[in-house]
């Protein structure tokens, strides 16, 4: 089994940045990529930025310029850094990792992490 631990949310005001990490352990095999979702109240959860074993990232346009997402392959965690941020950035946001193995893809997920901006 995979565990998923992550941590740096909080509440900050508009403008500021935080740093999300979520760190992997357990049963780790064949990773093909790690990112954060976010969900908002009332809102589908949705992806904001994630980054492949081999290092391409891909972002939500809402973040792309202000979010940067890196990774630690030797330590199985992936970071976020979220810069000049904005209530709407106000959400759960929860860590994914995403296998493969045998052709079939596993997804792990994290508890999640608040994250509040204030105007």
């Amino acid at each position: 089994q995979v565990q998923l631990a992550e941590s740096g949310g909080g509440l900050v005001q508009a403008g500021e940045s935080l740093r999300l990490s979520c760190a992997a352990s357990g049963r780790i095999f064949s990773i093909s990529a790690m990112g954060w979702y976010r969900q908002a109240p009332g809102k589908q959860r949705e992806l904001v930025a994630a980054i492949t074993s081999g290092g391409s990232t891909n972002y939500a346009d809402s973040v792309k310029g202000r979010f940067t997402i890196s990774r630690d392959n030797a330590k199985n965690t992936v970071y976020l850094q979220m810069n000049s941020l904005k209530p709407e950035d106000t959400a759960v946001y929860y860590c994914n990792l995403e296998a493969k193995a045998a052709g079939f893809r596993y997804d792990y997920w994290g508890q999640g992490t608040q994250v509040t901006v204030s105007s």
